[in-house]
């Protein structure tokens, strides 16, 4: 199995241009981006041209479903899908439901899903998150109870958060929704919030453990499946999630040079 490493275009914002975008992910060493799907067709169509330009896999990714009705998120849910297509991804990394919609009503978000998927081939994989369908490790395990063929996104710096914990108090759960990550953001959360400021600041060295130590069993459950890859996205954000400085307002850290760390450090022990 190989594992493949993305860059998310998420705190790129900067570079204007998407192709530019893409070449920096290129340029340093990524095998792939991930890209949040464009509310247009042609900016699509121009973004899979620029990626077989560069040679880059892409995971295309949805989190802009919102609404108070499933019939809004139905909606919006399905015209990312159409869009991605047209990217032809590895996937769909999808941010699906919300966290207070009932079970049925998520059921029914992730049945249509499903559905699309059966009717266009494009896999739909659910990334645990928070304000979602999948937003804490209870919720999660009684989705996949009910619906044990998803596909997740394991990103449990999330859960950390909510939970305000590592998560040691419920490893079964972390388990139980480890069997079904096919993914992996690699963000490191604390009990208060969903990224550290700094992974190369020893003072996190537990949390980096705690975390690889979940990672590496995603990967051995993925090998064990005969899996061709495991897609890994070091997805540290800018702010909000990036700490500032006070008075200057600057980044605590250079958030191309933390993913790139995360990216380096986890290809010599994953």
């Amino acid at each position: 199995m190989k594992i493949l490493f993305f860059h998310s275009t998420w705190g790129l914002e900067e570079i204007p241009r998407i192709a530019d975008q893409f070449k920096k992910v290129k340029a340093g060493g990524f095998d792939g981006v991930e890209f949040a799907v464009p509310s247009d067709a042609p900016t699509c169509r121009e973004a899979r041209a620029i990626l077989d330009d560069l040679g880059l896999a892409v995971i295309a990714q949805q989190a802009r479903t919102n609404g108070r009705t499933v019939a809004e998120h139905l909606r919006q849910f399905e015209g990312y899908y159409e869009r991605a297509l047209l990217l032809k991804p590895l996937y769909l990394n999808s941010q699906t439901g919300c966290d207070h919609f009932s079970v049925e009503q998520n059921l029914e978000i992730f049945d249509h899903a499903s559905a699309l998927t059966q009717k266009h081939g494009l896999e739909v994989w659910h990334e645990t998150h928070r304000g979602r369908a999948l937003f804490s490790a209870p919720a999660t395990v009684s989705f996949l109870a009910a619906r044990p063929q998803l596909k997740l996104v394991a990103d449990f710096s999330h859960w950390c958060c909510v939970h305000e914990s590592l998560l040691a108090d419920q490893p079964e759960r972390v388990a139980r929704a480890s069997q079904n990550a096919f993914g992996i953001h690699a963000r490191i959360g604390h009990a208060e919030g969903p990224q550290i400021p700094d992974p190369r600041d020893a003072v996190w060295q537990a949390h980096m453990e705690t975390h690889l130590a979940w990672w590496r069993r995603i990967a051995e459950l993925r090998r064990a499946d005969g899996c061709a890859f495991l897609p890994v996205t070091p997805e540290f954000g800018p702010s909000p999630y990036m700490t500032l400085l006070p008075q200057s307002q600057k980044p605590i850290a250079d958030l191309w040079e933390v993913n790139t760390f995360m990216r380096d450090w986890l290809k010599e022990r994953l």
